[in-house]
């Protein structure tokens, strides 16, 4: 038999060692090692595609948009803060699509229905695209979490900033899209 001598002062010292090094390499690696996958979601990615449904019955897809500032904008009718952050989205939208602004407002209905989604649309005046998520495979590629989330996407299609959570201001939105829309298309 095979004994290990040491006492309980050294194997608690041990221990501590061994989770001090392990903290050190998930700091130093950790990010690349939840980060293998193409498909991470981060600024300076390219952002996942979208085609989806809008509530006039058309397909729209942010493919389409490449070449213009698209503010991806994940929401339902019955949040507060997305509800709070829709009048300074049109009012952004209103001031800037001639520059280049186009914003594609996805409705998680998954959680909401389209005709609630078409009364929200109505009730605020809304005039950019609503894209439908009826089987919620754009929030689980946007890794949705929380409502709402928006994502500023630059004229090649790679994400520039992430916002979790809102109302988001004007000065917000434009204080993030204002370089973007700057930049040669």
């Amino acid at each position: 038999m095979i004994s290990i001598g040491g006492t309980p002062r050294q194997w608690a010292l041990v221990a501590l060692l061994l989770a001090l090094a392990a903290g050190g390499l998930w700091l130093g690696f950790g990010d690349k090692l939840l980060d293998q996958g193409a498909d991470v979601l981060r600024e300076g990615r390219r952002a996942p595609a979208i085609a989806l449904e809008t509530l006039d019955g058309s397909t729209l897809s942010l493919a389409e948009r490449r070449g213009q500032v698209v503010i991806v904008n994940l929401w339902a009718s019955w949040c507060g803060p997305c509800r709070a952050e829709m009048p300074s989205l049109q009012r952004l939208y209103t001031a800037e699509r001639a520059r280049g602004l186009e914003i594609l407002a996805v409705n998680s209905t998954v959680q909401d229905s389209p005709a609630v989604a078409r009364a929200f649309a109505e009730e605020h005046g809304l005039s950019f695209p609503i894209l439908l998520d009826t089987d919620g495979a754009v929030s689980r590629a946007y890794r949705l979490r929380s409502l709402p989330s928006t994502f500023i996407v630059d004229r090649r299609g790679v994400i520039r900033h992430i916002f979790f959570g809102g109302p988001l201001s004007e000065e917000t939105l434009s204080a993030a899209v204002a370089p973007l829309l700057a930049e040669a298309p």
